[in-house]
């Protein structure tokens, strides 16, 4: 008998439990296991149905992802010829779905001719999520099941759907009572078809899966999407595989299908999104925590400072079902932060992502306080005040006098030196930096910077606490910005340069824009505030002085009391969100450039690519030098996750290696001479980047 395949024979049933930990990914051989039994039971005289489970896990995760874009991906039994000899058994197949059948485990559990599934169990096919489509049948058989709409609906946001869901659509057949019952629930489905003498599959509920669209839904469906999915090609395929279920054969369908399946497998955007599946799993292992440090209670939280940053982090942890205390010095200052997180949980029901009775929960977990005495007994507590480092210190000198032994004590700094920070305590191995992103409670990165003393414990229970709380938690050493804003600095500086040197802003941010970002460098800087960055450079003139073109006209338009999105001019001006061109600032940049002897010129996109995305590249392959970051695909996850990267490029490291190192080192180099003084200031290739192309190497790693 296969390990990975338990058959046993119950009188006239065959149970075939799928046993490959943890989660039934179906690489081949599983496969081939799974086809052998199958074939075997279908051949027992004695055996009248057939009945797929977990067997003690969960029914299946899908394909095993480890294997696309390999020779294993397609060797046989490939998947979808797995599935399709499945259809073919002259005898009931019966999936027994529990807690999950998603991407190539639902189409396993389509290619069987009834599907049971436990209540609470979920069902979906997320493969868009890696930039495919579901290989093996899905775009096909489940039109034919719950029709066009609601099929391409599911394919195309990737997102599962719960099982009692499943049952309305029409995706599953019955539910079981509960988890426990799945299987002798799935014996009587068995017996009932059984008696019934019904067909192994029955009749296609909708064998025309477009018979009640309109002729134009497709092109529709296209139009209407068109701009949210620029750039990006699996939604495309997606759609035209859905189309050809309604146009073509199943057989036909199956087979164009499959020519669009390779098409996403083999393109530079798959391999960028497995790029971060993987890089998410790797992002924990961190050096000198592993499975046998401990991890310290974490019950009670406490956030210092009620702002908008403060009360976006208090939500995580009321949204996880941790108690917060939330502190202000002034009681009108805490109002207004419980206000505001109250009316943020508001927004959620009206979008119908919470109920009422959800929101009470939650602010029922928040307390307010004035006093540092009410918080000495919170086992991590978190301050959020102003970004100044002798403001910090004087924090957390409180806090060492009032936290109890024990307590994590952590900044929220995004840009200070944590070890400064933890200097002004008698426990510098408690303290440690938690970067929350803006707005707090939505932003799914959390960099976790390790001070020199930061204790392994600490680390490992920060780690834990920030998956607990929906975030990617991600290591970072202790220098200026740590990863995220240190890489913001080149390219950011080189935007602002570019708007003297002749180019516009609307320029720059659609070149950006193009390439996949959420937002252009400048429209960004107008959201966070021209003031707080202003504030930050105020902090490291003596670093900055050298240059005196340095973001110059973001000084100036501080100067003017343009601070961006909060007063409806910035780098542009706002009529609500809706921006338009400024034309002062380009006369502003005239002026400026003018005053510093700035010649200005056309600009081009590809100068705008590469001096912005060049000098972002090279600040992380310095970052990963120093050891600052772990790895490159850390460092990929954090423009991702909280700097609007698009992730079907894989962040931009990733992107890096795919346009070619080479590339990236003769842009810097070149810009550095044509650039003249300007540029040997600022286009100092970094050291591991000129390594790594001397020994022709095409990946980014430590060397």
């Amino acid at each position: 008998m296969s390990t990975l395949i338990h058959t046993r024979i119950e009188n006239d049933l065959a149970l075939i439990g799928l046993a490959s930990a943890p989660v039934n990914a179906l690489g081949q051989p599983l496969r081939v296991a799974l086809l052998q039994a199958c074939e075997d039971a279908a051949a027992n005289p004695a055996v009248r149905a057939i009945i797929l489970h977990g067997e003690g896990l969960a029914f299946s995760a899908g394909a095993d992802i480890s294997e696309f874009g390999s020779a294993a991906s397609h060797a046989e039994p490939s998947l979808p010829d797995l599935l399709v000899r499945l259809t073919q058994l002259d005898k009931p197949l019966i999936a027994a779905i529990g807690k999950f059948a998603l991407g190539g485990g639902l189409e396993l559990a389509l290619a069987c001719g009834y599907r049971i599934a436990e209540p609470l169990a979920r069902v979906g096919l997320p493969e868009i999520s890696l930039g495919l489509l579901p290989g093996a049948g899905g775009t096909q058989r489940l039109p034919r099941l719950i029709g066009a709409q609601a099929a391409l609906e599911m394919i195309a946001s990737g997102q599962p759907i719960v099982a009692t869901r499943a049952k309305e659509l029409g995706v599953v057949d019955r539910l079981a009572k509960s988890p426990e019952s799945l299987l002798d629930d799935a014996r009587q489905f068995a017996r009932d078809l059984v008696a019934d003498v019904a067909p192994a599959r029955p009749a296609w509920p909708m064998p025309n899966p477009a018979s009640e669209l309109a002729a134009d839904f497709f092109a529709q469906y296209r139009t209407a999407n068109e701009r949210r999915w620029k750039g990006q090609l699996a939604p495309f395929l997606v759609l035209a595989a859905v189309e050809a279920s309604c146009t073509l054969s199943l057989e036909a369908g199956l087979a164009e299908e499959k020519a669009l399946f390779k098409q996403a497998e083999a393109s530079s955007q798959s391999q960028a999104l497995r790029h971060v599946f993987f890089a998410e799993r790797e992002v924990g292992k961190v050096p000198g925590v592993d499975a046998s440090t401990p991890i310290r209670a974490i019950d009670k939280v406490a956030v210092i400072g009620a702002g908008t940053m403060g009360g976006g982090i208090a939500m995580n942890f009321a949204n996880a079902g941790i108690p917060v205390r939330l502190l202000e010095l002034k009681p009108e200052a805490l109002d207004r932060g419980l206000t505001q997180i109250r009316n943020n949980y508001e927004i959620s029901i009206k979008r119908g992502k919470l109920t009422q009775a959800q929101l009470e929960q939650r602010m029922a977990l928040l307390t307010g306080t004035l006093e540092y005495a009410d918080i000495a007994d919170c086992d991590l507590v978190i301050e959020a005040v102003f970004e100044s480092l002798p403001i910090k210190q004087q924090v957390f000198r409180t806090l060492d006098e009032v936290c109890k032994p024990g307590a994590i004590l952590a900044s929220n700094t995004s840009t200070l030196d944590v070890d400064a920070i933890a200097a002004v305590t008698r426990r510098p191995q408690d303290v440690i930096g938690l970067h929350f992103f803006s707005p707090a409670n939505v932003m799914r990165l959390l960099e976790v910077v390790r001070g020199k003393a930061t204790a392994p414990d600490v680390l490992a229970t920060t780690l834990k606490v920030g998956k607990r709380i929906g975030k990617i938690p991600v290591v970072s050493g202790v220098c200026f910005g740590f990863i995220g804003n240190r890489m913001l600095e080149p390219y950011s500086r080189e935007a602002h340069r570019l708007l003297l040197e002749g180019a516009t802003p609307a320029q720059i941010d659609k070149v950006l824009t193009d390439l996949g970002l959420a937002m252009g460098v400048m429209a960004m800087h107008d959201l966070a505030g021209i003031d707080v960055s202003f504030l930050v450079r105020e902090s490291r003139r003596e670093v900055i002085a050298h240059d005196p073109s340095y973001c110059k006209i973001a000084d100036e338009l501080y100067a003017l009391g343009r601070y961006g999105q909060k007063n409806a001019r910035g780098f542009y001006t706002y009529e609500g969100r809706d921006r338009q061109e400024a034309p002062e600032v380009l006369a502003l940049a005239e002026k400026v450039a003018a005053k510093l002897n700035i010649t200005r010129r056309p600009i081009s996109e590809q100068e705008i690519h590469d001096r912005c995305l060049f000098m972002l590249i090279n600040e992380g392959i310095q970052l990963l030098d120093e050891g600052i970051a772990l790895r490159s695909s850390d460092i990929d996850l954090v423009w991702i996750n909280g700097y609007g990267f698009p992730a079907w490029r894989g962040g931009p490291l990733h992107y890096a290696e795919q346009l070619g190192l080479d590339k990236v080192l003769a842009a810097i180099e070149h810009y550095r001479e044509a650039l003249g003084d300007y540029g040997r200031m600022w286009f100092q290739p970094a050291p591991l980047l000129q390594r790594l192309v001397a020994a022709g190497q095409r990946r980014i790693a430590k060397h």
